[in-house]
């Protein structure tokens, strides 16, 4: 049964001064522990492996850096790129967000004023680490204002070790997010904080977070739909005020001036689809307003009037407005949304008109175990964060519910925005989590404040036997009688309960909050730790062992202990030291960042997909026969090929599992290629049943070459688990210069075209006897005898 509180409410003024001191203090000292938690749980990549770059697109940032602390802001604004998407080229100023470089950039810049001598590639590493720490901090401040202190610093921690965030936020992952995720939040809390307070200074400041959102991710459309739903969302609720209009309309102008100066989104600000909802909202809050301030100087029948009039010239502004964006939009194909946008609110869009973008693995939706295995126990406690916000709701609380619903349904969506659903569903949890250890251990101090005042009580009426005299016995029975003769009837009792009682029990019952049986509370404290235990130990296992491995450096476990494949350098180094600097290197786009950052060597195209014509130039060679593959990439000055093969290791991120998609993307433009070609009854086949398509290849071909040297001629693919189709083959117009340690990474030169010879052509020497060292290199990978010392029995399952 539930039982009121009385005492437990009451304090004096200063005990609550310094009772409210103390609690600031341990606060900050909390939110230092959380930022060091928040940072050093991101350590494990570098404790494990060692102090390297991760993944694909952060090597291209990490790049751009270098070259933004080498020459300087204004050289790094014009800098275009001849070793990208030859013959094209790129202008890097205007087609990168250029917040993660500046602010690394910075930080390098004070540290060497200070004398600090880290290098760049060190910054770059420790970056999402540090901002992580922001992000919890903010996250900490934003929760503070929708539900205290105390949910705060519950939901800071939380973030600090979320298994989503931690996945773009470790050691070395210097990716656009790591600085993003931080300026997401702190925008947010800028917002809340302005709608809470009405503060124009808060609002000025929201705008400049806004701008450095803007100059950090793609990712700010969120932001600019988020808030024009929230206000929207207010105003047909009734819930406008003067506050919300001064946290929304310096936004879209002074935050929409602001994100025109950044060149990757110049006049897009104002001209793209995403944006439009923003100033169609930024015109119905001023109608409103006028409405609101008319309602206030005018009576009320000159005010239905004059409301008429102003709704009606605001529907014919709005109206307007409509039709001159329909007539911008109307000329594009997709109706002013990026392809990317399109995907998430259409989420087959991708998979029918533009296959680059669904061939990206973090585009894919998630499966249900990926919420379980990136939130964990988080999404369990979120439902209980949603009904604590809507006692009582309020403008803050009902913002944080539209973040997590929108964020769930494009986490849906779209696997990467994952990373946005984790501030949300902290903050849910978090307020869960405070919410339930108030009422908890307010339920504990209940019972023990009682325990103590009856302890009181009987060891004041517990007077030894005795000491009592006679008279004080006789006092007593005559106290006894005095009460029994006072005692009123049960009737009337009954009735002075019904008259007086009733109504100061109600209302002590709804003023006043209630506490739980202490049995319940000290049973669920301890479920709700130990749930809280759960989630610190999946955490750190997730970023110890799950995202801490940088894909660049592989490891293995088998019976005889840990293995480590490092083929990615291994090439990259071969690359750099073996070809001339102006040498053109064509591969997958995946790894177009990679070689221009580690070998410094030209590549056709890379990971910034801007030129979907160009990738599916590239589709189309691997896709073909090896003869038109030599002529479309002898047309592009390609001297080299690269590919990653997995087949003898079992790496399955190869290649040969990402072929179809560059059947896909090719064919979407050169209509010759067609996707059945390469398919056996529907099914994707390497084995005896494969199509002569498929197998005359160059992709097949560059993957399988000489690989039956490698088991004694079975041709075991651990990745697809069967026998190769075509075991037995020679390269007409490629040849192989270098294939790494462990089979992972296979370089491939285009032969000169033959000189035209009237008569008996003159036979060309082979590739060993016109260079010795490669020949060399070769024929000690042809024999096979390492396989078994160096990682064919060891495999990434």
């Amino acid at each position: 049964m539930a039982v009121p509180v009385d005492h437990l409410t009451k304090q004096t003024p200063a005990s609550s001064t310094l009772r409210l001191a103390f609690g600031n203090v341990l606060a900050f000292f909390i939110l230092l522990l959380i930022g060091v938690l928040a940072f050093s749980i991101r350590l494990f990549s570098v404790i494990k492996y060692e102090s390297v770059i991760h993944e694909f697109d952060p090597y291209f940032n990490y790049r751009v850096t270098q070259f933004l602390t080498k020459n300087g802001i204004y050289d790094f604004w014009n800098w275009f790129d001849d070793r990208t998407w030859y013959p094209l080229g790129r202008v890097i100023g205007g087609t990168v967000y250029p917040g993660l470089t500046l602010t690394a950039g910075t930080i390098w810049k004070v540290l060497q004023s200070f004398n600090i001598p880290l290098s760049v590639e060190t910054v770059c590493v420790f970056t999402a680490p540090v901002f992580s720490a922001f992000a919890a901090w903010a996250t900490y401040l934003l929760t503070k204002e929708v539900k205290g202190t105390g949910a705060g610093l519950t939901a800071a921690v939380l973030l600090a070790m979320v298994p989503s965030y931690i996945s773009r936020s470790v050691a070395g992952s210097y990716d656009n997010e790591a600085v993003a995720i931080f300026a997401l939040i702190f925008t947010f809390y800028l917002y809340v904080k302005t709608l809470n307070t009405g503060s124009l200074f808060y609002a000025t400041l929201n705008s400049i977070s806004y701008f450095y959102m803007v100059c950090s991710w793609g990712g700010y459309t969120f932001i600019i739909n988020l808030i024009p739903m929230h206000v929207l969302l207010c105003i047909v609720t009734g819930r406008y005020s003067s506050r919300l209009y001064i946290a929304y309309a310096p936004l879209v102008v002074l935050g929409t001036l602001l994100a025109a100066l950044v060149p990757v989104v110049g006049f897009n600000a104002v001209m793209t689809s995403e944006h439009f909802a923003s100033f169609l909202v930024f015109i119905v809050i001023h109608v409103v307003a006028l409405a609101y301030y008319i309602k206030g100087i005018l009576s009320p029948k000159m005010f239905k009037v004059a409301a008429t009039l102003v709704v009606s010239v605001g529907l014919v502004i709005c109206c307007a407005v409509v039709a001159v964006l329909v007539a911008v939009v109307a000329s594009s194909p997709t109706k002013g949304w990026s392809g990317r946008s399109l995907s998430l609110l259409d989420p087959t869009y991708a998979s029918k008109y533009i296959p680059i973008i669904a061939s990206v693995s973090e585009h894919q939706p998630p499966t249900w175990p990926s919420y379980f295995m990136d939130l964990n126990v988080l999404a369990f406690l979120v439902p209980a964060g949603i009904i604590a916000c809507f006692a009582p709701l309020s403008d803050a609380s009902s913002f944080v519910i539209l973040y997590l619903v929108m964020s769930v349904y494009f986490s849906g969506v779209m696997v990467r925005l994952m990373l946005v659903l984790a501030p949300a569903a902290c903050i849910m949890s978090g307020i869960a989590l405070s919410e339930a250890f108030d009422v908890l251990t307010r339920s504990i101090k209940f019972y023990i404040s009682n325990l103590s005042e009856s302890l009181q009580i009987d060891a004041g009426d517990s007077v030894p036997a005795n000491n009592v005299s006679p008279q004080n016995e006789v006092l007593k029975n005559e106290k006894k009688e005095d009460t029994l003769k006072e005692r009123p009837s049960r009737k009337n009792k009954k009735k002075e309960k019904e008259n007086i009682e009733k109504p100061s029990v109600k209302s002590k019952t709804e003023k006043r909050p209630l506490v739980l049986p202490v049995e319940a509370s000290f049973f669920a404290l301890f479920l709700t730790v130990l749930l809280g235990g759960f989630y610190v130990v999946h955490s750190v296992w997730a970023a110890a062992e799950a995202y801490s491995a940088p894909s660049i450096v592989l490891t293995s476990h088998s019976h005889d202990g840990l293995h480590v494949f490092d083929d990615f350098r291994e090439a990259y180094a071969w690359l750099s030291h073996n070809t001339e600097v102006d040498d053109k290197v064509a591969s997958w786009w995946d790894y177009g960042y990679q070689t221009t950052a580690m070998a410094n060597r030209t590549v056709i195209v890379d990971n910034n997909t801007w030129n979907n014509t160009h990738i599916a130039t590239v589709g189309t060679a691997m896709s073909s026969p090896e003869k038109a593959a030599w002529e479309i990439f002898n047309s592009l000055d390609v001297k080299y090929v690269l590919v990653v093969f997995g087949g003898l290791v079992g790496y399955p991120s190869d290649d040969i599992n990402k072929f179809l998609w560059m059947v896909r993307i090719g064919g979407g433009v050169f209509p010759h290629i067609k996707e059945p070609d390469y398919l056996r009854d529907g099914q994707y086949r390497i084995d005896s049943q494969a199509t002569p398509t498929m197998l005359n290849s160059l992709m097949y071909k560059l993957s399988y070459f000489r690989f039956v040297e490698t088991d004694g001629g079975k041709g075991y693919d651990r990745v697809r688990r069967t026998e190769i189709g075509k075991k037995h083959f020679k390269l007409t117009h490629f040849e192989e210069v270098f294939t790494t340690h462990h089979w992972m990474v296979r370089i491939y030169k285009l032969k000169p075209q033959r000189n035209r010879i009237r008569g008996k052509a003159k036979k060309s020497k082979s590739a060993k006897n016109q260079n010795p060292e490669i020949g060399h290199s070769l024929s000690k990978r042809s024999t096979g005898s390492w396989l078994t010392e160096s990682g064919w029995s060891y495999g990434f399952g």
